[in-house]
């Protein structure tokens, strides 16, 4: 049975163990994929893991740790983003389109 980690740092540590090693960053609507170093769009299918967190007393601790894989060239890594009230407008147009 696959443990549920409890922290956003438990879930990082996680998807590392599990091969996600890149640290994948959203710019001017792309992900960014340092290791092809291509900006993509969203695509259906990229995010192959998700875990949230629900901040207990204040909604500004709330995120959501993502394991994606790279359209391009396959390398596999993490995007972590706020939801909630403090999620970034942008980072969750892409997640929608993304199918998160």
């Amino acid at each position: 049975m696959a443990t549920s980690p409890d922290t956003v740092t438990e879930a990082m540590r996680l998807l590392e163990a599990d091969g996600y090693t890149e640290d994948f960053n959203l710019a001017s609507g792309l992900l960014d994929c340092a290791a092809c170093q291509i900006g993509h769009e969203p695509v259906v299918g990229i995010i192959e893991r998700q875990y949230r967190f629900e901040g207990a007393s204040n909604p500004d601790d709330e995120a959501v740790v993502f394991g994606v894989r790279c359209p391009a060239c396959g390398a596999k890594g993490v995007l972590v983003s706020a939801y909630g009230p403090g999620a970034d407008p942008e980072a969750l147009a892409w997640l929608t389109k993304a199918g998160a």
